[in-house]
């Protein structure tokens, strides 16, 4: 007869490899020069390592049109550029990110915001002011009303549907734009 400890192992293990694991681990990497908090998020997710190296203001009652100011590019951070990392091919629309680094700024919208991909050039690389001629694509964003403000900025990557999603949020706005690894 079959144990219930077996047998709930079995059903986890079915699941986990069905749908490919998703593993996040989060470093604490200190304080930035201008006082956020920094880390550095790393992600297994279908087949692919992606990490995200990115400071984290909080709102602090700040208006939040203020801080991400729409039209603008905007460093989706603080302090150094955020940089996104990944051994895989990724393609957000028709956007294909070769395995290296990159930057990530955003550029803010009323009902939708574009993820603005860039060269990184030196580790470190401050996160302003925005650098046009570093630009590599922009892709669309997708932006919905959170319930419950976000006080810190999260960046999350996560399943969506068969593929994967990028997704930023502070205060009201959760911004997502979907991806795909090639394996």
């Amino acid at each position: 007869m079959i144990s219930t400890r077996s047998l709930i192992g079995a059903v986890i293990a079915s699941t986990v490899l069905s749908t490919g694991a998703l593993a996040q681990k989060t470093t604490d990497l200190g304080t930035g020069r201008g006082g956020s908090a920094h880390v550095k998020t790393e992600w297994t997710i279908g087949g692919a390592h992606i990490a995200i190296s990115y400071g984290r203001p909080t709102l602090k009652g700040r208006p939040e049109a203020t801080l991400m100011p729409a039209g603008r590019p905007w460093r989706t951070g603080a302090d150094a550029a955020t940089v996104l990392t990944t051994d895989k091919p990724l393609t957000f629309g028709k956007v294909v990110l070769q395995p290296g680094s990159y930057t990530i700024n955003t550029q803010p919208g009323q009902t939708s915001w574009e993820l603005i991909f860039g060269k990184l050039e030196k580790e470190g690389q401050w996160g302003v002011p925005y650098q046009p001629a570093l630009e590599i694509a922009r892709t669309p964003m997708t932006v919905t009303k959170l319930q419950k403000p976000v006080e810190m900025l999260t960046i999350h990557v996560d399943r969506q549907g068969a593929g994967q999603r990028l997704r930023v949020e502070w205060g009201t706005v959760s911004a997502t734009a979907p991806f795909t690894i090639k394996k």
